[in-house]
């Protein structure tokens, strides 16, 4: 059965990252007979140098469409000036929304062979294998109301509304149990509920949840603490759960305990499993167009898609495998090279994958 992807490569290194992830997924297509097919387009800057905006209802439809998406990352300089209703990260906000991608996946796996390359020391970090469950369609980011105000002194304020309803929280919580079931049975859920109220339901529904899953163990974490045990004793988690502007966070922080965030990848799903894919890091402006970014967070990324999505858990181990082959060879671009290590360009990291895969 045919299986379309909708390729979004975006801005910055998004093209690059994307193009080697795309020559990745087609060895695979080809060796597994997955009967894969890709149309590119647009979104973020690139978007609205084209249209005007950073999503075009037509892109939206082809995304509703789609079997799943891989996006590279939206953003940059360029755009900074625009009316914030019209910058290139609404339109990622409003494609998490109107395909309700609730679920962020964002695994932290340090592979062996990059100890060294994190900034913690060996003994902390070797083995980590933490995945954060981000609830993506709700909280701080999407509520309303919100924006400038003026006040009666002539003072501006700006204001934001954090909330979280009981559904919007339940099915984001089933979701990281169930992912806690399939790894090591431990689930630590994330907040703030000794100030915040939405929060203080966060928790009261993770509880309530609890008794459902009985071969998961819930624990609960303030964000502060839970921020500082990941640089103390990142191995004490196995799967994190929590909300949207904590997880955004909280896992760029887990990122770099592996070394480099250009080796994480990311999923975003609806209650179907649909749904888009792309690497942690942002679209690296200032390294753009420089042949050194990273492209193995978004190969990865699709090693994901063709598990999650598309239901092809062979293919998406095959990419890994070569991944964890082409780190034994000594491959590294600039972010996690090394003394000893053999730096490479953006293509060539690909290129390695290619040839990791036979």
């Amino acid at each position: 059965m045919t299986k379309h992807i909708l390729v979004l490569p975006g801005d910055g290194i998004g093209p690059e990252i994307v193009a080697e992830a795309q020559k990745v997924l087609t060895r695979v297509n080809d060796t597994h007979n997955l009967g894969l097919t890709f149309e590119e387009d647009l979104m973020g800057g690139c978007a609205i140098d084209k249209h005007g905006v950073p999503l075009a209802d037509e892109t939206l439809a082809r995304a509703r469409n789609a079997d799943a998406i891989l996006l590279g990352a939206v953003g940059g300089p360029k755009w900074d000036k625009l009316d914030r209703a019209i910058r290139p990260e609404k339109g990622l906000l409003k494609m998490r929304s109107e395909l309700v991608l609730y679920a962020n996946l964002r695994p932290a796996l340090l592979y062996p062979q990059l100890v060294e390359a994190s900034s913690l020391k060996p003994e902390v970090v070797s083995g980590l294998d933490i995945l954060i469950v981000r609830e993506l369609a709700g909280g701080i980011y999407f509520g309303e109301p919100r924006g400038i105000r003026t006040l009666d002194n002539g003072e501006r304020e700006g204001y934001n509304t954090y909330k979280y309803s009981e559904s919007e929280i339940e099915r984001i919580g089933r979701s990281a149990f169930e992912m806690a079931r399939k790894r090591n049975g431990k689930l630590c859920s994330v907040d703030k509920a000794n100030v915040l109220e939405a929060t203080m339901l966060w928790r009261e529904v993770m509880d309530r949840l609890a008794p459902e899953y009985p071969d998961v163990e819930l624990s609960h974490m303030y964000v502060d603490n839970a921020a500082m045990q990941l640089v103390r004793a990142p191995k004490q988690f196995d799967v994190i759960v929590t909300g949207n502007m904590f997880g955004d966070i909280l896992s760029d922080a887990a990122a770099m305990l592996t070394g480099s965030i250009g080796m994480l990848p990311s999923a975003s799903l609806d209650k179907d499993g649909r749904g888009m894919y792309e690497p942690c890091h942002g679209s690296a402006p200032d390294i753009a167009g420089q042949g050194i970014a990273n492209p193995l967070a978004t190969i990865l990324s699709g090693a994901m898609m063709l598990r999650y999505s598309l239901g092809m858990p062979e293919a998406a181990e095959a990419i890994e495998a070569a991944v964890g082959k082409v780190l034994d060879q000594g491959y590294r671009t600039a972010d996690i090279h090394t003394e000893g290590t053999r730096r490479v360009s953006t293509s060539e990291m690909g290129d390695a994958v290619l040839a990791a895969l036979g």
